[in-house]
């Protein structure tokens, strides 16, 4: 596989119902995402040990077994569902702002949790350096909006757990 390109309609699709604590929206999938056909499915990648680690998950689930966090109230999608790449690497015009917008609409899970300030910069019109991780005062609907570090092992520099600990600590009512 190539490292960055278009993807066919629904390679891997939105993890979206109604009543979701939690929804997860990344920028785009990866290359291992992409070719194994799975969110977040680089082995460096932070984010199913980080949502087992914070209690998001009661237990560490594998890529392929994301459909699962559905039984924890949980969602993932991403601003690109077109391309996959790193987000340097994708068109100008992959981001889909207005799809993203109408999904949490629809589906107004209790937080859309932003894995980078790249995707909360393209979605809220802002630059990264004006976003502060955490919860934003923007909604979408009674959607609340958080930003968190980005799980990717490209970011590592910028990587900090306690984010997404107060993130679950929120969303599991501890805060």
């Amino acid at each position: 596989m190539e490292r960055f390109g278009a993807l066919p309609e629904d390679h891997v699709p939105d993890l979206l119902t109604p009543g979701l604590k939690v929804v997860f929206c990344g920028t785009a999938l990866g290359r291992v995402s992409a070719e194994r056909r799975a969110y977040y499915a680089n082995p460096g990648n932070f984010f199913w040990r980080t949502l087992h680690n914070t209690g998001l998950t009661p237990e560490r689930l594998a890529p392929e077994d994301y459909a699962r966090l559905l039984d924890y109230g949980i969602g993932l999608t991403d601003l690109s569902k077109g391309y996959f790449g790193n987000d340097n690497q994708l068109p100008a015009d992959a981001f889909d702002t207005l799809a993203l917008r109408a999904k949490i609409e629809r589906f107004q899970p209790e937080v859309l949790a932003f894995t980078s300030k790249t995707g909360a910069s393209v979605f809220l019109g802002k630059p990264t350096g004006a976003l502060p991780l955490g919860f934003q005062p923007e909604t979408v609907g009674n959607t609340r909006i958080f930003v968190l570090p980005s799980p990717s092992g490209q970011a590592r520099i910028f990587w900090d757990q306690a984010t997404w600990q107060g993130l679950a600590d929120a969303v599991n009512g501890i805060t």
